[in-house]
């Protein structure tokens, strides 16, 4: 089982890095829009509309890209200066239950993601200035989300799985 376990564990962190990959893709997309908005602002004297609603619109994808990457690296902030003196048990638990929270929040996030997209799609409903749908801009948000509670998941039962050193 734990042999099934890391090569599904692997399957994801692949996609993790894709995933983060294209935030990063993404990114770059905005830093180029927003530099020729500024151009054409400032040195052109017209402004550009669309360049501050697409960047905006663009910020809820990128947001959450990263987010799995992010355990992946595990670069998330820790204070660990109180559970440093535990034992191997006592630390064991209070990442169980670390990662349990961090399941949780993304599991709700998921759903509000997902249940965004879905309204939005159903809705129709466009930007008021690219009149671009706006489930276009939820979905990879939603995805994004919902590949961190998976990824969360699956290090929850690798980390219950492990005996505590």
């Amino acid at each position: 089982m734990d042999r099934k376990l890391d090569l599904l564990i692997g399957v994801v962190e692949r996609i993790v890095v894709w995933a983060a990959g294209i935030g990063g893709l993404i990114v770059l997309i905005q830093m180029v829009w927003i530099s020729y908005g500024v151009f054409v602002r400032y040195g052109l004297g017209k402004p550009d509309r669309m360049v501050t609603e697409a960047t905006a619109l663009l910020l809820f994808p990128v947001a959450f890209a990263g987010l799995a990457y992010a355990m992946r690296e595990d670069a998330y902030p820790k204070v660990t200066m109180l559970t440093d003196r535990f034992g191997p048990a006592a630390r064991k638990i209070f990442d169980v239950v670390n990662n349990v929270l961090m399941l949780g929040v993304g599991l709700f996030f998921s759903y509000a993601g997902i249940s965004a997209t879905i309204r939005a799609f159903n809705s129709g409903v466009a930007s008021e200035i690219l009149h671009w749908p706006r489930y276009l801009f939820w979905a990879p948000g939603a995805c994004a989300l919902s590949l961190f509670s998976l990824y969360a998941a699956l290090r929850l039962v690798r980390l219950i799985r492990t005996p505590a050193i």
